[in-house]
């Protein structure tokens, strides 16, 4: 299900430049519709987190799947950019019970000295899903046009939503608690109970609004060199997931030999050293190891800072992953926005340098003040 979800992440961002062109739309405003999915997602985020404590993670993970096929399948066949806004917006109120519902399960099932292996796994999943989802969409794209991707997204979510409905039905469930107002409140003050919260609230805010806030504008920044395939900016994009693959896969060794204070600071100056070359233009080859680079420096500060949340609370793991992956929502919301006015007074150097040094602030005020102990003993 967390493969079937993550496809959708970034596919729409090589598909910009064309849907803007079918719509009789601006690119500018087209590429709004990254924010028409992360802003929903970011703010129903806690809700969806006090629904699977109660109601059941896994239960919550198949509705969710269910809605976000149904709206991809609306969006193929949508002829109005207010319709492919509305369908997006929906899809991103339920897409939040996906993976920040599964990262909570590893914080349930897996001992805390094993879990950053496990973190690693998930996002293995979950990036692989971004990966392929990428780089589909801009061949099925310029194939035959952006619809296409999103009618074979979303059939093939409906598959794996009805698959995992049937393949889990039998399993034994805990019973779901009567929802009290009260009681979700109270784990949502649990959560910030816990000095390390705003820290890593704030992080992941950060880190949403200057590495992930640019993507949407990867298609556009290409065609400024001339590059107007939908491909070759899905390639792109997905360079970012592989970096992410090669983290996940490294993750075991990475843990076991460095200390993950010194993993933050290095993750941190990588990503900060990728957003630097992206404001040279470079050529798209080149931009696609610049690409994985950054995702591999991401996701080295990311995944250290996703053990944090997990441990916050561990009776509302649910309230603290959702109000996590909504931090991180939206300040991806907030990136495409901030990127859209820089970039439209001509400070595309400056506004990708400016983000770079926030990066660096990141790893390292991480590394000093997420100090609690990670492993057993």
């Amino acid at each position: 299900m967390v493969f079937a979800s993550t496809i959708f992440t970034r596919a729409v961002d090589p598909l910009i430049p064309k849907i803007a062109a079918d719509l009789a739309i601006d690119v500018k405003t087209a590429a709004l519709l990254s924010s028409a999915f992360t802003f929903p997602y970011a703010l129903v985020q806690p809700v969806l987190g006090a629904f699977g404590d109660h109601f059941g993670k896994t239960r919550l993970m198949n509705l969710c799947l269910l809605v976000v096929s149904l709206t991809a399948l609306v969006c193929a066949a949508a002829t109005s950019f207010s319709v492919l806004v509305a369908m997006r917006v929906l899809a991103g109120c339920v897409a939040g019970g996906l993976f920040p519902t599964a990262l909570a399960l590893i914080g349930d099932l897996v001992p805390v000295h094993q879990r950053q292996v496990a973190i690693g796994r998930l996002l293995a999943v979950g990036l692989s899903g971004n990966l392929i989802g990428t780089s589909i969409a801009g061949v099925i794209a310029d194939l035959v046009g952006w619809r296409g991707v999103f009618a074979a997204f979303g059939l093939f979510a409906l598959i794996v939503g009805i698959t995992a409905y049937f393949a889990l039905r039998g399993r034994e469930q805990a019973k779901p608690t009567p929802f009290r107002i009260a009681s979700a409140l109270a784990g949502f003050r649990s959560v910030f109970a816990d000095p390390r919260a705003k820290v890593c609230f704030g992080s992941v805010f950060l880190e949403g609004l200057f590495i992930h806030g640019v993507f949407p504008y990867v298609a556009l920044l290409l065609l400024a060199n001339g590059e107007t395939s939908a491909s070759i900016a899905g390639l792109v994009i997905a360079a970012f997931g592989l970096g992410g693959v090669v983290y996940s896969m490294l993750v075991p060794v990475l843990v076991a030999r460095i200390a993950q204070p010194r993993l933050m600071i290095i993750g941190g100056c990588i990503a900060a050293g990728m957003l630097v070359l992206i404001a040279l233009n470079l050529p798209w080859y080149e931009q696609i190891g610049v690409y994985a680079l950054l995702g591999f420096g991401f996701y080295l500060l990311h995944g250290s800072i996703h053990v944090h949340v997990t441990e916050l609370s561990p009776t509302a793991r649910g309230a603290a992953t959702s109000l996590h992956s909504s931090t991180f929502y939206l300040g991806q919301a907030m990136g495409p926005i901030y990127y859209g006015f820089t970039f439209s007074h001509g400070e595309e150097g400056l506004s990708l340098v400016a983000g770079a040094l926030v990066i660096v602030a990141v790893g390292v005020v991480c590394a000093r003040l997420l100090r609690h102990p990670v492993r057993g003993h």
